[in-house]
């Protein structure tokens, strides 16, 4: 394994000395679309019923975002997507079992500004740090579970931090590898039979994306 990892090691760093470099000036546009992944902590207990866990799974989308970069180390960086769907799960508070229970989608826009470390480089790594909004909708319960029950999941404020790198390929093209953990933790609630049940679920999710990079 360890002389695995050393010949993907200088596999990689020949490759990087093959690329081209890839120099973001002040003005430039940089745009990233591919596929995301956002895999939430989401770990919520009800009040009325004690030993009660929801929970929300993972879910996987397209995703977009678009940097304006105001001088070559710093950037504007607003991330879109295609809805992320999501299956309600709900459990006893050891975790041992899950049944689903219901389902979601978001949207969750997303504005940073960014840092980045070497933008003439073929490998340039940068940070990023700002604020999201996360709009849920289409809400739904198993009807065969909860009768005449509907779910309501209120938006969501919440900070979000990045990390992230651009690899270059040609001139004016890359590859980017993402990570950002977001902050969403919104109330949700349970209403039926003239009563209603209101939780916040902490989903907090870390969402990885892979994406193509165009520079104009």
């Amino acid at each position: 394994m360890t002389k695995l990892f050393k010949l993907l090691t200088i596999l990689f760093g020949l490759a990087l000395v093959a690329l081209p470099a890839q120099a973001y000036e002040k003005g430039d546009w940089v745009i990233r679309g591919g596929i995301g992944m956002v895999s939430p902590e989401s770990t919520a207990y009800t009040d009325s019923v004690e030993d009660l866990r929801i929970s929300v799974d993972d879910g996987t989308s397209a995703v977009i975002s678009g940097t304006y970069m105001f001088t070559p180390n710093w950037g504007f960086d607003i991330l879109a997507s295609w809805p992320f769907s999501h299956d309600i799960m709900a459990g006893p508070a050891d975790g041992s079992v899950e049944l689903k229970i219901g389902e979601t989608k978001h949207l969750p826009p997303t504005f940073s500004f960014q840092y980045h470390f070497a933008p003439d480089a073929k490998f340039a790594p940068y940070a990023g740090l700002g604020l999201n909004y996360t709009l849920f909708y289409d809400e739904e319960l198993d009807q065969t579970l909860f009768p005449d029950t509907s779910l309501s999941i209120d938006g969501s404020f919440g900070v979000a931090a990045q990390l992230g790198a651009d690899i270059a390929l040609s001139e004016g093209w890359a590859l980017n590898f993402d990570l950002r953990y977001i902050s969403i933790a919104p109330d949700a609630t349970l209403s039926g039979g003239g009563e209603s049940d209101t939780i916040e679920i902490d989903i907090n999710p870390m969402v990885y994306s892979v994406n193509l990079v165009f520079v104009f």
